[in-house]
């Protein structure tokens, strides 16, 4: 029987957070993961498939040169995840199993715990598919006698292409109060976080995945064909241009000029002229890189204080969302869709992207200007109404304190912002009030006569 252990957070190396099954093979089977995962370009990746197989991120970002700075006392503990626990090298820890001796029946168990833990199809299609990799590379390099992960899946129920989608739908009115409640300064929340918020979502609602926001450095920010773009290296280590909408540009501009300013630093962000280029493009307090989970966690406290509209989606609201929102906006505003992919970066990218892989696609080629037009409608709309209620509000106090000056002002107000859209029904209730109670008769004439015209008007908007 073998000794009871806990987790090895100091392996003899120094490097690796691993769990104790390993500790026999540490410095091979170390060699071989670090190896493994310097076979992917991209971070993103190698970070995601960290997190499948339970690996410390800190070891991960160590493989390759760039620096990971050191987070500071005040800094916030880095979240872990809700199903860490049943990574696959953790679960080998659990169930005393050492992970180079594994057959399918305890891949077959790991799967079962999976779901009984209630963790998602995809969440579970995604460790196995990882663990698969990271299996066919140990048995090429004779590590392993097998792969355990090659059965029939069948059985797993992980088959999704009967399932509808369990991914949120946002609004364009959902997405944009989104990015309102982001910018507004809470207690407790500085202005530089809140220029941050709303930077984080304004990239998303460009259609990019968490991992490739959070692999952005500031050199990715450049000039192409006239306009700002993103070089955004996706999935596969491929880079692909994302043109930014004058929304994201605002966004991210306010918040690095104003973490320039907040760092003191002697070089504002201008394309080319960034230094250094490897600092990230959207950094923690101290600038680091930001945490995914930290991400996710601050998106759905902006949405659990956006109000009623957003509480419905604030439990299920990630950057994903976010993303599918950019999906289906461009395919509903008439995008084209080979345009969509290959600004989402979807893998059949490859095949609808052969006309100008070699050079930047042109902007009109990129649906974000479409996206951005559905947000700014929603923005006028939700302005709008916020500005008609107050005008209504204040035309009720003036006609309850009487004074003519200021009830005609109030009116002419109301008049304003009824152009073009039907007015609510406490708007016309104030005013069918007014004829009948006030005695000035240039107050009774204008009310009458801005009554008929709002009364004769289509219906409009319900406000």
């Amino acid at each position: 029987m073998k000794p009871d252990h806990g987790e090895l957070t100091v392996p003899a190396s120094g490097a690796v957070e691993l769990p104790s099954a390993l500790f026999s093979e540490l410095a091979e089977l170390e060699r071989l993961l670090r190896d493994w995962l310097l076979g992917y370009t991209s971070r993103a990746t190698r970070l995601s498939y960290a997190d499948a197989l339970g690996i410390s991120r800190a070891w991960v970002t160590s493989l390759t040169a760039e620096p990971s700075p050191q987070p500071s006392k005040t800094s916030p503990p880095v979240r872990t995840g809700k199903f860490r626990h049943l990574a696959w090298f953790r679960w080998c820890d659990q169930a005393r199993l050492h992970p180079l001796a594994v057959t399918s029946t305890d891949v077959k168990q790991w799967q079962q715990d999976l779901a009984n833990a209630g963790v998602p199809k995809s969440t579970r299609a995604h460790r196995l598919a990882v663990v698969g990799k990271l299996y066919g590379y140990l048995w090429e390099h004779g590590a392993v006698p097998g792969d355990p992960t090659s059965f029939d899946r069948s059985g797993l129920g992980l088959s999704r292409s009967h399932d509808t989608s369990a991914t949120v739908v946002l609004t364009a009115g959902q997405v944009e109060l989104l990015l309102y409640t982001a910018a507004r300064v809470r207690r407790g929340v500085s202005e530089l976080m809140a220029l941050r918020s709303v930077a984080l979502t304004g990239l998303f609602t460009l259609g990019l995945r968490v991992g490739e926001v959070t692999g952005l450095n500031r050199g990715d920010l450049h000039q192409n064909r006239g306009r700002k773009a993103l070089r955004v290296l996706g999935k596969g280590g491929k880079f692909r241009v994302v043109y930014l909408s004058e929304l994201a540009d605002n966004a991210l501009t306010a918040y690095l000029r104003e973490r320039d300013r907040w760092s003191r630093a002697s070089v504002l962000s201008l394309p080319h002229q960034v230094a250094p280029h490897s600092t990230p493009l959207i950094a923690t307090r101290d600038g680091g890189r930001m945490n995914p989970r930290d991400i996710w966690a601050l998106l759905r406290r902006i949405a659990a204080a956006g109000g009623p509209e957003l509480a419905e989606v604030a439990g299920a609201l990630g950057p994903h969302v976010v993303r599918h929102f950019y999906v289906t906006s461009a395919a509903e505003g008439g995008a084209d869709m080979t345009h969509v992919q290959a600004d989402v970066g979807h893998a059949s990218v490859e095949t609808t992207q052969r006309v100008y892989n070699q050079a930047a696609r042109d902007p009109s080629r990129s649906a974000v200007d479409i996206v951005e037009a559905t947000l700014v409608r929603a923005r006028n709309d939700r302005t709008s109404v916020t500005a008609l209620g107050e005008a209504a509000d204040a035309l009720a106090r003036a006609a309850e304190a009487g004074d003519p000056v200021e009830l005609l002002h109030q009116l002419q107000e109301v008049d304003r912002l009824c152009t073009g859209s039907a007015a609510p029904d406490a708007v016309v209730a104030c005013l069918g009030e007014i004829t009948r109670a006030q005695t000035h008769p240039r107050v009774v004439s204008h009310a009458r006569a801005l009554l008929e015209r709002l009364v004769s008007r289509p219906a409009g908007p319900r406000w």
